[in-house]
């Protein structure tokens, strides 16, 4: 069994990652701590109380006795909001009070860009734009060319996380660029985890989503592949062997 803890904000969206492991059918767990969050608004300085290493510890202990065996800080805005090196000491912080393994839904974006191989993203994000200036910094410190960057303005998860399929669509939609070779919805609140390939086919390239990042992340900290085109081409970049069974969530051993 490989578990992969999370420590996750406040409470908007965590239920999309009991679906994901129902996805992936194997013997991964995702065990999930809640950290404490006094102010459920998008305002950079609720963000960076948020990320602080005090609410990331709290949960240290729970998910270690769960099994965990890598971390993940599953808040994209209370990673990014530090800043590229501060973003980096935030995750350093968090694996030396661990000792095991660490990262942040943010960096798991640039690195899943770089996994499909693209360069140029578009940033479909709901929250005000002052944030989703952040995130397209952050992603150009890590190396990728932000194309078209949409705001939607919403202030709280709260209001996020009751989005319906159809309206998450439109707000992609709207971010989508014909130069951006993937589209990122970035947004840890966004329930996406039940329908992110017809997202993809709605734009007609690959979706990355917060959930879905944060748990592609975790497993590629615990050497892991999984084959679950469920979860969208993220997950589909390595089949299985020709001929074999398939479940919905296959491990690929490299």
């Amino acid at each position: 069994m490989t578990a992969v803890g999370l420590l996750y904000p406040g409470h908007a969206a965590e239920d999309d990652f009991p679906r994901i492991e129902i996805t992936l059918d194997t013997d991964i767990r995702l065990p999930l701590f809640s950290t404490e969050v006094d102010e459920d608004t998008f305002r950079p300085g609720a963000l960076l109380e948020a990320g602080a290493p005090d609410r990331l510890s709290e949960g240290v202990d729970e998910l270690r006795l769960a099994g965990a065996e890598a971390l993940v800080q599953a808040s994209p805005a209370g990673g990014f909001v530090y800043g590229w090196a501060g973003a980096h000491n935030q995750i350093a912080t968090l694996a030396r009070s661990a000792g095991l393994p660490a990262s942040s839904t943010a960096f798991g974006f640039v690195h899943a860009v770089r996994e499909l191989g693209a360069d140029r993203v578009a940033v479909a994000a709901a929250w005000p734009e002052d944030v989703t200036v952040l995130l397209t910094e952050f992603l150009v410190a890590g190396g990728a060319e932000v194309v078209a960057a949409h705001s939607a303005g919403v202030a709280t998860a709260a209001e996020i996380a009751g989005w319906e399929a159809g309206r998450v669509k439109e707000l992609a939609l709207a971010a989508d660029h014909p130069d951006a070779e993937v589209l990122l919805l970035p947004d840890a609140a966004l329930h996406t985890a039940a329908y992110i390939p017809e997202l993809e086919e709605a734009v007609g390239k690959p979706v990355l989503t917060a959930n879905q990042v944060t748990v592609w992340e975790g497993l590629r900290l615990t050497d892991r592949r999984v084959w679950a085109p469920t979860l969208g081409t993220l997950f589909a970049a390595h089949r299985p062997v020709p001929g074999a069974a398939e479940p919905k969530g296959i491990e690929v051993r490299e």
